[in-house]
């Protein structure tokens, strides 16, 4: 039913996983995270995120809706300044032209569905969702979101 290192999942799908045991998964450009959940069937997905000063995000669109909640530090983008205490809610489609930190930067993000990345020129970089996060996990796959 789980490890030091892995959720615990109940008969009945219930989950339980602690940010304190959880692996960080290194992303490139200054981010980590760890995946609390990633579900194939739904497409929802739940990361513990940390950002370095100086990490971003690249431009990018939420096919799906995005929720986060930071616990440390502060998240600029140009919806404005989320400081620590910050919930926020990202409704389907919305663009983003960049999400950034200057400071160490921690949150709780909640996603359902895909996030489209753009390269600078505007034509697809990659899609992050449910299946890249279980690829991340078990090894299969490889990130470098850079900024």
């Amino acid at each position: 039913m789980g490890t030091a290192t892995n959720p615990y999942v109940s008969e009945q799908g219930d989950i339980l996983a602690n940010v304190h045991t959880l692996p960080w998964l290194e992303v490139g450009g200054g981010t980590r995270f760890k995946v609390l959940r990633a579900c194939p069937v739904t497409g929802d997905w739940a990361l513990f995120v940390n950002m370095e000063p100086g990490a971003a995000f690249q431009s990018h669109r939420h096919q799906g809706v995005g929720q986060f909640f930071i616990t440390k530090g502060e998240l600029l983008y140009e919806v404005g300044s989320a400081p620590e205490g910050t919930y926020g809610f990202e409704p389907v489609f919305a663009e983003h032209a960049q999400a950034r930190c200057e400071v160490e930067t921690e949150m709780l993000f909640l996603g359902s569905g895909a996030v489209t990345y753009f390269k600078p020129d505007g034509g697809i970089d990659y899609v992050f969702d449910a299946q890249t996060l279980i690829g991340l996990v078990s090894g299969e796959a490889h990130l470098d979101i850079g900024n």
